[in-house]
């Protein structure tokens, strides 16, 4: 069998919540739940670290964080001047990142790689194993945005940036169809991360906030802490923050959560539309039924659940994403409900997929058996880090165990447990019950022991 292509897609900040295929109702994504149809869907799928540059980095090299950046959880460049928490583009080398990523593992089977979107990753596309790249600047924005290409000058695209991604996407598909060798493409689309006002109307239109189903761990009658600054945060993102400008500091009249909602659905539409036009030309070359497709996100939104925003935290909001494969002539249609997916195992199971070897030092488990409909032997949880601690997800818990006080190192207890099945909004923490004692132990004990396995990365501070 001919080695297959791969297209890498993911979203950033979506959450499965938001999504048709995984029971949303009232939305648009009429492309994922296309391609859930035509491939497989893991019904409960986790982020391995819920906020961006940890998942990002987690995805691309098959390992923990914690192995892979040290455990740094957004990109920070102390060596860069201003506002060094938030660099507009990554730094020359490696120091993280350090092992074989899947994408040198794939050019080293002469697959020819490329990124397209955004990166926020704290090397260079090339020093990890991409031949070629078009990146936006880290700070968010959908109009006005600037971008290299293989890293040579800064551009402003006209339009939306995430039209004009689309559109090279597009354009690489068509060259790709005359190459005999196949391709790796990493495409990532930013929407629905803030900011959410920066769209088309046709999508900041598209949902009436008033019909807008809010989670049941949503309470409108409490207001968010700090609420005005957090919907300026989602509506203008570092124009509001960072910049200060003057129409960024303002609210439209009567906005709250609700509206907040409707603009992120808007927008999960709009990345659902970009997905739509990768799709379409891999039918226009007849390049698709020789494509593997793996779509996800980097992880969730809390949007307002539990009093919470954004992400960071064990809440099924901030955790669960969409994770779907197509894979034509290699997979059958199903949805696999007998484990948790992560993004830290993309990488061994795309690399199995493509009918590779794998790499000794990955973390992740090859979930082609699963995908097979045959996950026997195959572990059916999966790891989630924070700053504070670990999680394990499993198909009916999440339990979560903080850090020791001033210590990278587990605690005994948890300090979080869950019923996923009985509670799935958790809302009732089960955690001192003693009913609840052996599962909580049992669960525990999961961390600890991957606690003592995964080693943190040479040098991180701990």
């Amino acid at each position: 069998m001919k080695q297959p292509n791969i297209v890498l897609c993911t979203c950033d900040q979506l959450r499965a919540f938001e999504v048709g295929c995984y029971g949303a109702a009232g939305v648009r994504t009429p492309n994922m739940d296309r391609l859930a149809a035509d491939g497989v869907r893991f019904e409960t799928a986790v982020t391995n670290y819920p906020v961006c540059m940890a998942a990002r980095s987690v995805l691309l090299s098959g390992r923990y964080n914690r192995s892979c950046t040290g455990g740094v959880a957004n990109v920070a460049y102390p060596s860069k001047p201003g506002d060094h928490a938030m660099p507009e583009y990554p730094e020359k080398g490696r120091p993280h990142l350090k092992e074989p990523t899947l994408v040198e593992a794939l050019r080293g089977a002469g697959y020819t790689t490329s990124a397209i979107g955004k990166w926020h990753i704290h090397s260079w596309p090339d020093d990890v194993g991409f031949d070629h790249y078009v990146i936006p600047r880290v700070h968010h924005c959908h109009s006005g945005q600037s971008f290299t290409e293989d890293g040579g000058p800064e551009f402003v695209p006209s339009g939306w940036s995430v039209d004009y991604e689309a559109e090279r996407v597009k354009d690489y598909i068509a060259q790709r169809a005359s190459d005999r060798r196949p391709f790796f493409l990493y495409y990532n689309i930013s929407p629905p991360h803030c900011p959410v006002a920066d769209a088309p109307e046709r999508y900041l239109s598209m949902f009436d906030p008033a019909a807008v189903p809010l989670r049941p761990n949503v309470d409108l009658s409490r207001p968010l802490a700090n609420e005005a600054h957090w919907l300026r945060v989602y509506r203008y993102d570092f124009r509001y923050y960072s910049l200060g400008l003057p129409y960024a500091d303002r609210l439209p009249d009567g906005y709250g959560l609700r509206e907040l909602i409707a603009e992120y659905r808007g927008l999960t539409t709009w990345a659902d539309d970009a997905l739509g036009r990768m799709l379409t030309a891999l039918d226009r070359t007849g390049m698709a039924e020789d494509t593997i497709v793996l779509f996800t996100s980097d992880h969730g939104d809390n949007l307002g659940s539990h009093g919470l925003v954004q992400k960071g935290g064990p809440t099924e909001e901030s955790i669960r994403i969409p994770w779907i494969v197509r894979a034509p002539g290699r997979l059958a249609p199903f949805v696999a409900d007998t484990h948790v997916a992560s993004l830290v195992d993309v990488a061994p199971t795309l690399l199995s997929l493509a009918g590779l070897g794998a790499l000794a030092h990955l973390h992740g488990r090859n979930l082609l058996p699963v995908l097979r409909g045959d996950g026997d032997g195959v572990a059916r949880h999966a790891i989630i880090e924070t700053s504070g601690g670990a999680a394990v997800r499993t198909l009916d818990a999440m339990c979560f165990v903080p850090f020791r006080p001033g210590a990278r190192k587990l605690d005994l207890q948890a300090s979080m447990l869950y019923d996923m099945s009985a509670d799935p909004y958790q809302l009732s923490n089960l955690a001192a019950d003693a009913s609840a004692a052996r599962t909580a132990a049992d669960l525990a004990g999961i961390l600890h022991e991957w606690d003592a396995r995964i080693p943190w990365m040479a040098g991180s501070v701990g």
